[in-house]
């Protein structure tokens, strides 16, 4: 029932031991390629973009536009850990930030009630969602997209089809347009949740037994794991995740409306695959789903610089998403021939 494999590829002391330094650097180049390529896409652009890409302005904007899509992909990535897919990720966020704004504007919650409301539904989902996967036997797949459906259709029911307008509290506009040092405190967010993320799962025993179950949840079960329970508060802590992002996002957008939040499923996803290719290749990881939304920002922008149609975006993210997943089985294969 599982929906991934998670089997980490990069070069062990043992393998680099005795090679020379040429062997070496090629047997590093694909576990930091992606790293490689996003640095020379930064450099290429500044180059043939001086006077727009290399700039403070521009860089405020990445962050902005990215922020929410990289707090998306690090939100699915934990499942990923643990074998699974979780697609509520890109429906979740659509009705989590229309609530955020009609808990304040149509019921009269405080800003802070509203927010704690919105990440406890979002917990909830997430539980939910590991009930089908653990209990139901449901493939994650399925069970995340029928949950995300759902989700989508209450927010269409809960807008009628219109927007979500009114005034909200400035300490609830702060979430977002707040700069620190001339940069958007949403990046903020996104280091210290990347830290902690990356010393949970590398340094305490959580990370290892997700891992563990992502790369032969029964082996794990036979060593004593209790894998149900860690499945499960790995959905618990994406739709957490999700719902963090949807009350930034409608703390960015300052309007509710079904409409929006969809397209964030798509580059969310394709950072949490790149992730898998890059850093610790054949498993998802924390810095690599950093760098995999970092690529697809500059890409894009660069792209879009050079006059790129609005049809650019999604163009690059599919493309991108087949590339990363090709990356990814081809290293499983090559992990299980090297095995063999």
């Amino acid at each position: 029932m599982q929906s991934l494999e998670s089997s980490a590829l990069e070069p062990t002391k043992a393998e680099l031991k005795g090679l020379s330094f040429g062997k070496r650097l090629t047997r590093f180049l694909p576990v930091y390629g992606l790293v490689i390529l996003t640095v020379l896409l930064i450099g290429l652009f500044s180059v043939l973009l001086p006077n727009t890409f290399p700039t403070m302005l521009n860089l405020r904007a990445i962050v902005s536009d990215k922020a929410i899509i990289a707090l998306l992909s690090l939100g699915a990535m934990i499942p990923m850990a643990a074998g699974r897919i979780d697609l509520t990720v890109g429906y979740g966020i659509v009705l989590w930030h229309i609530l955020a704004i009609s808990l304040q504007t149509m019921m009269g919650l405080p800003w802070p009630m509203a927010v704690a409301v919105v990440l406890i539904l979002g917990a909830v989902t997430g539980f939910l969602n590991g009930l089908l996967v653990e209990v139901a036997k449901i493939d994650s797949f399925i069970a995340t997209l029928g949950t995300g459906t759902v989700l989508y259709a209450l927010a269409l029911w809960h807008t009628g089809g219109r927007q979500m307008v009114g005034v909200l509290p400035d300490g609830f506009y702060a979430l977002n347009s707040t700069f620190v040092f001339g940069l958007p405190i949403t990046g903020y967010y996104l280091i210290v949740i990347t830290v902690v993320m990356w010393i949970v799962l590398e340094y305490t025993p959580v990370g290892r037994y997700l891992y563990a179950i992502g790369a032969n949840q029964r082996a794990a079960q036979l060593n004593g794991i209790p894998t149900r329970k860690y499945v499960i508060g790995a959905f618990v802590a994406s739709g957490t995740m999700t719902a963090l992002a949807g009350v930034l996002l409608a703390s960015k957008l300052r309007i509710g409306q079904a409409s929006v939040g969809l397209e964030f499923l798509l580059p969310a996803l394709v950072g949490a695959f790149l992730g898998s290719t890059t850093i610790k290749p054949g498993r998802v990881n924390v810095w690599g789903t950093v760098v995999g939304v970092a690529i697809l920002a500059v890409g894009i922008s660069g792209i879009q610089q050079f006059g790129g149609s609005f049809w650019v975006e999604p163009l690059f993210n599919g493309v991108t998403l087949l590339i990363a997943i090709g990356i990814a089985g081809y290293a499983q294969r090559r992990k299980g021939a090297e095995k063999r």
